[in-house]
């Protein structure tokens, strides 16, 4: 990602999301690193597809760049999948897989 270095501040992660998918929460998005989004697409496209607050979408921005990836969801797997055709719309690889 074309990130500047002092664009985000390190945050330590806090609680994970809540899953939306009830107990049935097996499955999880990841998303990886690239050259090509800015900061601000991947802020915003988290917030679109998971609902997360702001500082969330930051922190695992932040993990993205800094160690490759992060998980950015916990859902079902109907609801992974959707989460991460929304976030693959912005040419970002990501991955829906069973915890």
């Amino acid at each position: 990602m074309g990130f500047a270095e002092n664009s985000i501040k390190a945050l330590p992660k806090g609680e994970e999301q809540e899953s939306i998918g009830g107990s049935g929460a097996e499955w999880i998005v990841v998303v990886y690193d690239n050259d090509y989004n800015t900061v601000e697409e991947v802020i915003h496209i988290l917030i679109a597809a998971t609902h997360c607050s702001f500082e969330e979408a930051a922190i695992e921005t932040w993990e993205i760049h800094h160690l490759g990836k992060s998980v950015v969801h916990h859902a079902d797997k109907e609801e992974c999948e959707r989460v991460a055709s929304i976030i693959a719309t912005i040419g970002i690889r990501v991955e829906v897989k069973q915890e």
